[in-house]
């Protein structure tokens, strides 16, 4: 029986355009995403570069102003749909399951979270969760093993009891090795909101 439920945060409940960054870096004049960009990319997603430093990349190596790579960057963030919020609200108020939220999420994504939404939307949104689990600020990112054994381990979770949801596929793969039920969403064609309809999952 699932009594613990782990989410993802991206295109599981506030849309995105994954595509939007590459576009709007090519625009200036960033040719595409080398193996030296992905990995400070995701250092910077582990928190094992400052923001600062991570802009001073992208700045030193394609002469890109600060405030538009800033922009590129957070091109990716869309809204936060008013169904998925009253959903995890209910969900959060009848405590009928331990929830969490994992999330690749870097410090310039958060702030832009937190200033488009404002605090008090912010708040009600991770208030929902018993612990909000961003990469930049525990040191790990998925889809490496180690993030799921510290969740599981901090919060005295049982596998088998514990459902990981993520529109990723190599996220939910992990996931699914370790022995832990889980939906890879598919954002096109699925909801969050419909969990409880997935018979498979019995929840």
């Amino acid at each position: 029986m699932i009594k613990n439920i782990i989410f993802d945060f991206g295109d599981i409940f506030i849309n995105l355009d994954k595509q939007a960054p590459l576009k709007e870096l090519a625009k200036l004049g960033v040719p595409g995403i080398s193996d030296q960009m992905m990995e400070v990319c995701n250092q910077y997603e582990q928190g094992l570069l400052s923001t600062a430093e991570f802009v001073d990349f992208f700045n030193m190596e394609f002469k890109v102003s600060k405030s538009n790579l800033i922009n590129a960057w957070n091109s990716i963030l869309r809204d936060l749909p008013k169904h998925r919020l009253d959903f995890i609200k209910e969900l959060s108020n009848n405590k009928k399951y331990r929830l969490f939220l994992l999330s690749n999420t870097n410090d310039l994504h958060i702030s832009w979270i937190q200033n488009n939404w404002g605090k008090e939307l912010y708040n009600e949104f991770k208030k929902c969760f018993e612990q909000f689990y961003l990469s930049h600020e525990i040191n790990m990112r998925k889809p490496n093993a180690d993030i799921f054994h510290f969740v599981l381990k901090e919060n005295n979770l049982k596998i088998e009891e514990t459902i990981f949801i993520d529109d990723t596929k190599e996220n939910t793969d992990t996931a699914k090795a370790l022995g832990m039920p889980i939906w890879n969403l598919n954002p096109k064609t699925e909801d969050v909101v419909n969990l409880f309809t997935r018979k498979e999952f019995k929840l």
